[in-house]
């Protein structure tokens, strides 16, 4: 089945992916819009021949069935509505909403279910991953008590749009990055997150009073387990590999660890995924080959969109997004700058 889709919003480069993957699948993109700043428009119009746009209803009204967008993060929720009143399906880059009135709104949708929601969580789709929760399914590591995932980044401000460091705009650090996380943490476990305790810190650009840098988040899930969620803007410019995110399962009878490593022989990041359990010979633990890729976060919401039953589900999303608001919600705020 062939989709005729359109962007509408263009202000990060995650929708690259959406587009590029589209089109290899043999989709047509029918133009891009974006109602502010063109830079990324212009440039993936005449990267992947597609053709810009006047305006946002040409391309609501151009009989697509799909809209992909990297639009401001707290502006996505009108367009997924906009979406809505004309039956057309959307798929986002992450955040899909920012704030409680936005998550109500999300939620109000999906109820009503007159169209699929899409948003680029790609994690829970990696080879590692997958045999992660395998593993974890079949009782490898023993119970799981505690899961730690430490997602940093790269912030490079000089590259990036004022909108970005705008709480209201962007939904912060904690909110932007994290929500990556509590989808994983949810899947992993197949288990529900009741309970949440977060801090937020301001270390740098006191320029942009309300942008924070660092997001700690304790969690409880609904079967005890606990886990430590990290998020921070300080991975090194110069750095070239994503050493630094790390994901470790702790067990009753085991541990597992994912991690990053630079492959300077063919210049990418490799992840491994290593689990140690404790009757094992090798103190080191065994290196899990991965699987082969057989979704992706677009090509799940396509099978949504064709009538077919998806892996992630309006309710992970809603429940993700849910869980780094309420975080957000209660955190407690430390700022260098008083």
């Amino acid at each position: 089945m062939s989709f005729r889709f359109a962007i509408i919003g263009c202000r990060h480069g995650h929708i690259s992916t959406f587009i590029k993957e589209m089109l290899d699948a043999g989709h047509t993109c029918v133009g891009i819009y974006d109602p502010e700043d063109w830079k990324l428009a212009n440039r993936y119009a005449e990267l992947y021949g597609i053709p810009l746009a006047g305006n946002r209803e040409e391309l609501l009204a151009s009989s697509v069935q799909i809209v992909g967008s990297s639009a401001v993060n707290n502006e996505k929720i009108e367009l997924i509505e906009a979406c809505e009143r004309r039956g057309i399906h959307i798929m986002l880059d992450k955040p899909a909403v920012t704030d409680r009135d936005g998550l109500q709104r999300l939620e109000a949708v999906a109820e009503r279910g007159a169209i699929q929601i899409g948003l680029m969580l790609p994690k829970r789709f990696s080879g590692a991953m997958t045999v992660l929760k395998r593993e974890i399914v079949a009782g490898t590591l023993g119970k799981v008590v505690h899961i730690h995932i430490s997602s940093p980044h790269k912030l490079m401000p000089s590259a990036r749009d004022a909108w970005h460091f705008s709480k209201k705009q962007n939904g912060g650090v904690l909110i932007d990055l994290l929500i990556h996380d509590t989808d994983l943490l949810r899947w992993l476990t197949g288990r529900e997150i009741v309970l949440t305790q977060s801090v937020l810190a301001k270390n740098i650009l006191p320029e942009y009073p309300d942008f924070y840098d660092v997001a700690s988040v304790q969690a409880v899930l609904d079967d005890g387990t606990t886990a430590q969620l990290y998020a921070d803007w300080h991975t090194p410019d110069c750095n070239t590999d994503g050493r630094f995110s790390r994901i470790v399962v702790a067990g009753t009878e085991g541990y597992a660890e994912w991690s990053v490593g630079y492959d300077a022989a063919d210049g990418k990041n490799r992840a491994q995924l290593r689990i140690t359990r404790g009757d094992a010979p090798d103190q080191l633990g065994t290196v899990m080959a991965p699987d082969a890729a057989v979704a992706t976060s677009v090509s799940d919401f396509l099978d949504r969109v064709a009538g077919r039953p998806g892996t992630f589900t309006h309710r992970d999303i809603i429940e993700a997004s849910k869980a780094v608001i309420e975080a957000d919600e209660c955190a407690v705020v430390r700022n260098r700058f008083g």
